[in-house]
């Protein structure tokens, strides 16, 4: 099952929808700011993350501009807490299956949640 982390709001969010519409490709929805990640959430998707916190935390967000929050050198710890407190700083949106996360909307790296059979087609 592929969930996608979303927000109210956000043109990113709803072209990954509008892309999984099209394309049949069942996913469950959360959006996190009406339903906050946990703290075992935030330690997954950290843990998940290739590229570290780059992957999914937006340095651009208005809350780590405005606070000169510097995440790169927060302890894992630290960082959990700081998401826990401001959500607003992950990426959204955030698309993950058993396999794969990525985040962000990327017309061509959302592909990879294509079924098999899906993906084979175009080969």
């Amino acid at each position: 099952m592929i969930l996608m982390y979303t927000s109210s709001g956000s043109l990113s969010c709803r072209k990954a929808k509008k892309y999984m519409k099209d394309n049949d490709i069942p996913y469950q929805e959360r959006n996190i700011m009406r339903e906050p990640l946990r703290e075992s959430e935030i330690r997954y998707l950290l843990e998940r993350s290739e590229n570290g916190t780059d992957d999914i935390i937006s340095q651009r967000s208005k809350t780590i501009r405005e606070s000169g929050a510097d995440v790169s050198s927060m302890r894992f710890s630290e960082l959990v807490k700081f998401v826990l407190k401001h959500p607003d700083v992950l990426k959204r949106p955030i698309i993950l299956d058993q396999k794969a996360l990525m985040s962000g909307y990327d017309e061509e790296e959302i592909s990879i949640f294509k079924p098999r059979t899906q993906q084979l087609q175009f080969i």
